[in-house]
């Protein structure tokens, strides 16, 4: 029986395309640069915040202009990733569920590891067992490394475990992890991105949580 469910973040447990807009705009303006749309910047996110600005950034500009307008994303983001950000309709309610018929959570996100830190524990405080963001040395989704990391830490086995998320990096993540995976609609990404993954695709928390707690008594 499935009792651990890892998320991605980003696009799946909260909406945080507005506040990654406003902070990718804000570092682009700094170096002269053109502004992005919202759906170029939710068509550029999913990968980490680094080739977040790497698609930003037009094409030709010398690596250090790249280079100046990370950094200035980071200190930006840093202290407004909080502003419009917020979780999707269902998701407290549907965690305190899943909590309540004893699983286990946990977050598996691209994002760097301290603004995840800091999102989880505002949004969801207490509510998560393992909270791992990206970090140096350890490879990004779709690698596996942060799923394995996750699932040793909270002594489950990788067959105990679905992932959770809203894209095609997501799909693959699951897919190398081998483990099970449930995608959902409501994010950064389309239905006809997802589906050929084969996973199921929820289009509601209300039916994440139906498709999660299946066969359970």
């Amino acid at each position: 029986m499935k009792k651990l469910a890892i998320f991605d973040l980003d696009g799946t447990l909260l909406y945080t395309l507005e506040d990654l807009h406003a902070s990718t705009n804000f570092a682009l303006e700094s170096e002269g640069l053109p502004k992005r749309s919202l759906d170029e910047v939710r068509r550029f996110v999913g990968n980490g915040i680094r080739k977040l600005i790497e698609r930003a950034v037009p094409d030709g500009c010398a690596p250090d202009v790249t280079d100046r307008v990370f950094a200035a994303f980071k200190r930006h983001y840093a202290e407004n990733c909080m502003v419009l950000t917020r979780p999707y309709p269902g998701i407290p309610e549907m965690l305190d569920a899943l909590k309540a018929r004893g699983w286990q959570l946990g977050v598996v996100s691209n994002k760097a590891d301290e603004p995840v830190k800091a999102l989880i524990a505002h949004y969801f405080p207490g509510v998560f067992d393992s909270v791992v963001g990206e970090r140096e040395n350890v490879r990004k989704k779709p690698a596996p490394d942060s799923v394995f990391e996750t699932v040793g830490s909270l002594g489950c086995d990788i067959g105990q475990a679905v992932y959770i998320g809203d894209s095609d990096v997501d799909g693959q993540t699951a897919a190398n992890a081998g483990c099970d995976c449930i995608l959902v609609s409501w994010g950064f990404r389309g239905r006809e991105t997802l589906l050929p993954f084969g996973c199921p695709i929820a289009d509601s928390t209300g039916e994440l949580l139906s498709i999660l707690t299946e066969g359970e008594k």
